[in-house]
């Protein structure tokens, strides 16, 4: 799950205004505007679900930065670009549905599996299996680069949303809009050294985990059950088959992706290094830089996963901004578990 390393999704903001759940007071999802110029949704695409047995394919793969990526693409070449990222334990299929979705309202797709994930693959057997947050950005930015793709709208949940936060705040002039779920994640490895209140410190407790051997080698030997553990306490009321859950679990073969996984908490906590050549980029980081382009946070109703109140993370967003509420029982996994809402965000994004 995506953990800011401000005190993990805190920092940075008002400790006072924080808490682990959503804002009671935020409406749910409004009715997706129409706008003449931005393609709206299919009505029978918004109302569909794909079967557990639906999977994202055919992959394409591309040399971009430090990695081969594999990726999803659909939609005409020739439409306005989204780029959806997902996160931890999960893997593409967090889009299975919202993809096809925005796909058939003209927008060019990429779903990307993140580095450590899927058939994603570093080019040389020497580089650093780093997860810090700045290396992943750069890994998408790179991407974009090598698809020929100048700007994008870019959204996310988990480490995706985080990495589209990023993307936004050092790279505005290649982000359209963005859609976050859970708000403003960025976050710096001298703001996660700050404490948290005892019950909040529990809602960590992977992260404490992977700080030891004793949890890399549980981790790697314990992988599906230890995501369907996450899946779980992450969205108590999804009620996921097996076949939805093995579906994306086979992301988690790939040969990396305990190194990056571990690294990636582990530098949160300070207790990695990150490569020196992100410096410069994590300094900014460590700024809290405000967000300028038009954003639109997400929030299910039902999110297991520790998260800050709305009103904590709003004015991180300078730009056009909106916040929505997605009610239901929605948990952590947003796009996967209410993909119209998170559809219509994206398209909606754009027109703020």
């Amino acid at each position: 799950m995506s953990v800011p390393f401000n005190r993990p999704r805190r920092s940075f903001l008002e400790t006072a205004a924080l808490g682990v759940a959503a804002s009671p007071f935020l409406t749910g999802l409004p009715a997706m505007a129409q706008s003449a110029g931005a393609p709206a949704l299919p009505r029978a695409a918004s109302a569909r679900r794909s079967s557990p047995q639906k999977r994202l394919e055919p992959l394409r793969r591309i040399d971009a930065g430090v990695l081969n990526v594999a990726y999803f693409e659909a939609g005409p070449a020739n439409g306005d670009p989204v780029i959806l990222l997902h996160g931890w334990p999960y893997d593409i299929h967090t889009y299975v549905d919202v993809a096809p979705m925005l796909a058939a309202s003209g927008y060019r797709v990429i779903v990307p599996y993140l580095r450590g994930y899927g058939a994603t693959r570093f080019l040389s057997a020497d580089a650093v299996r780093n997860g810090q947050q700045a290396a992943i950005a750069v890994d998408i930015i790179a991407l974009m680069d090598a698809l020929k793709i100048e700007r994008a709208t870019v959204a996310g949940c988990d480490w995706g949303a985080r990495t589209a936060c990023i993307m936004a705040a050092l790279w505005p002039a290649r982000v359209n809009a963005l859609v976050s779920v859970s708000g403003y994640l960025i976050g710096s490895q001298e703001a996660g050294k700050m404490p948290l209140p005892p019950q909040a410190e529990l809602q960590w407790w992977y992260q404490y985990y992977f700080a030891t051997e004793r949890g890399r080698a549980g981790y790697d030997q314990n992988r599906n059950e230890f995501a369907r553990l996450i899946w779980q306490l992450a969205s108590p009321k999804w009620d996921f088959d097996p076949t939805t859950f093995e579906r994306s679990a086979q992301a988690f073969d790939n040969p990396d992706h305990v190194s990056i996984v571990v690294h990636n908490y582990r530098w949160r906590l300070g207790l990695a290094d990150g490569e020196s050549k992100y410096s410069d980029l994590e300094a900014r980081l460590a700024k809290a830089p405000v967000i300028g382009v038009p954003t639109i946070t997400l929030e299910g109703d039902a999110n297991g996963a520790p998260h800050p109140e709305p009103a904590a993370y709003a004015k991180k967003f300078s730009g056009p901004y909106a916040h929505r509420l997605i009610k239901g029982g929605i948990g952590h996994n947003l796009p996967q578990e209410a993909p119209e809402a998170f559809a219509a965000a994206v398209v909606d994004a754009v027109r703020l």
